[in-house]
Parts: C-alpha cells; structure tokens; sequence
C-alpha cells in the first residue's frame, strides 16, 4: 500500500476548491498519462481512459470544501455563494452543515490560489466564522489576506494523518481520486471520470453530458466516495458501505450483488446506508432524506438508462480536514476493486 499512500499524500497537498478544481485536475491528468493512461478532459469532468474503456466506469468527485473570496476581505463557503446553487434543496449532508456548524473552522490555515494556473497566492488563518441568514452562507474573516481579489479560491490546508489504524485530512473526495490513479497503476483497463463540482450539486450534470456527448450508456457505474457517521463506535464493524439507493433513485446495477458478494467471500463488513437510515428514523419515528449521490440524480435524469452503484468509505469528521476512517476500510475498498475488475494486485 506505499504506493498508493505516496499518490494520496501529493493529492491532499494540491488545493481543489469546488469550482476551482483546474490545477488538481492538471495534476491527476499528469500523473496518469505519466503510467501511459489517455486522459481526456471536458467542461467539469476530467476522463481516463485505459486499454479497455468499456471493462469498466468508475467515478468520484475531485472538489473538496474551501472559501472563496467575494469582496474586500470577505470569505464565503465556496459551495454555497450565490453563483454555485445548482440544485441544492436544503436536503444534502453539505447544506446541514450551514446550520450545524461550530467554532471548528476558527484556527484553521487556509492558502489562496490563482484559480486557473494553481499559482500559490499566500496563507492564511481564519479568525472569524459566522452564518448570515440573508446570503445563507457562513462568512469567514481570514488574516493577512486583504490583498485577495473577488473570485480567488481558498483551500484548507491539509496534510495525511495516521493515528491507531486510522488515518485523517479533509479526504472527501480525494482518497476516491486516489484509489483510483492506484487503480491504474495496478492494471485497471477501463474508464474513470473526475467531477467538478459535487459540493455544489453540480457534478452529475458534467458527467451525464459526457454520456450524451459519445451516446454511451451503462448499467455499471461506480461511484466511489465516503459516507458519514456520527462516531467511531458507529463505523467500527464497517469496512464500506453499499446502497439500495439514494432519496432520487433506486440503484438496479448488477454491480451491485457482485460487489455484495466480493465483500462476503473476503470478510469484509458492510451495510447498506439507506436501509440503516430508515431503521433510525423508525427508531426515532422522524422522516428524514436518505441522502442524494451523483449516481442517484444521474439515474433520475436519465430514467433509468445510466445505472449503476455507489461503494462508500465509512467516516467521522465529515466535510473537515479530520475527515477520518480506516485503514482497513481503505484496503477493503481497494480489493473490492481489484476483483471486481479481475485485476492481480
């Protein structure tokens, strides 16, 4: 696993705000065509393309949460100004987070960066953070970065931690992106899209106009990402985690039992979100979402003619630099994958 733990260290240090995300998707672009990968890349979705393009569809996201600049030493959550609302609903584990959020943010070292060419722009520590009702953002107040001009994005700063079995950084999305160069470097032959935007609601759109653009369709999409959990007790006899479906579709993918069965016949633990959430809202006797994936409002908008599954790595800490799960979860997911895809790792 040193290989793919080296690819997961230089990722995290590669700054990839939602809307933001060109310098990272250069950087994953790079890396892959350096192993003899075809790499293709279109408005909000970054393609990889192997020997065997059709012997399978991976996906995950490639944006992570930061700030954007939007006036004179004024920082705003970057998934949610005005001009990213895609077709947020109030329902998503990021919208929550608007109204459940803390002093967290308070401490934390942030780097600007030019948007288009990755340029290093300075770094900074966030001072203040507070909701504001009428913009329905969170604002931050960030030291020494009045020089900022309205548009410049502002990563978290982040480095790999790994503590008892664990290891943390702010890993939604990029141990997905990561899993999936290693993939490659282990002799994964098929295809694999990076999406902008997922924060923001918008990544599904990217991804199903490429669909459109070559007339594919599948019923075997993957969508590799993390799904949170409020402790460590909750996740400790998870390795990942599989879905039904999501609160926009129901996920019919053969993939779906294959991937049941890898997990069986390998001792890896799983359960499938969406029935453990409706177990606590019967629990609880509340009526709560199920959550939304990208494949799920994929599936919606296409009616069914793009299908497929999601494989998640259980976590705490979600959508924070702390994000954590195991190692173990990490390795399961990684032979999920080399089976799934008959690969001699």
């Amino acid at each position: 696993m040193e290989e793919f733990y080296d690819i997961l260290k230089q990722l995290i240090r590669i700054p990839s705000v939602v809307g933001a995300e060109h310098p990272f998707f250069m950087f994953v672009k790079r890396e892959l065509e350096e192993i003899g990968v075809e790499v293709e890349y279109y408005d909000g979705v970054l393609v990889a393309k192997g020997s065997k393009p059709s012997s399978g569809y991976m996906s995950s996201h490639a944006d992570r949460h930061g700030l954007i600049c939007t006036g004179h030493n004024e920082f705003q959550y970057a998934a949610f100004i005005a001009k990213n609302r895609a077709d947020l609903t109030g329902t998503s584990n990021s919208e929550k987070l608007l109204h459940n959020f803390n002093a967290r943010f308070v401490g934390e070292k942030v780097q600007a960066y030019e948007p288009w060419s990755g340029t290093y722009l300075g770094m900074g520590v966030i001072t203040e953070a507070s909701l504001c009702e009428r913009r329905n953002n969170i604002i931050f107040k960030v030291d020494d970065f009045s020089h900022l001009f309205p548009g410049t994005p502002i990563a978290f700063m982040d480095k790999l931690e790994f503590k008892d079995d664990h290891l943390s950084a702010q890993i939604d999305n990029v141990i997905s992106v990561a899993i999936m160069i290693y993939m490659y470097h282990i002799g994964y032959k098929g295809t694999a899209f990076f999406t902008a935007s997922e924060e923001a609601g918008k990544s599904w759109r990217f991804l199903l106009e490429y669909f459109k653009r070559f007339d594919i369709t599948t019923n075997e999409l993957l969508v590799l990402d993390t799904s949170p959990y409020a402790s460590l007790e909750d996740m400790q006899n998870l390795d990942v985690i599989l879905r039904h479906r999501d609160e926009n579709a129901v996920f019919k993918s053969p993939l779906k039992n294959t991937i049941k069965k890898i997990a069986m016949d390998n001792g890896i633990k799983y359960h499938f979100k969406d029935a453990y959430l409706k177990n606590i809202m019967k629990q609880n006797g509340t009526k709560n979402s199920l959550g939304t994936t990208e494949l799920g409002r994929i599936i919606h908008a296409t009616k069914g003619e793009i299908q497929g599954t999601t494989l998640q790595l259980p976590t705490i800490g979600y959508h924070t630099v702390d994000e954590t799960t195991s190692i173990k979860s990490v390795e399961s997911m990684i032979t999920i994958l080399s089976k799934l895809y008959q690969i001699d790792s």
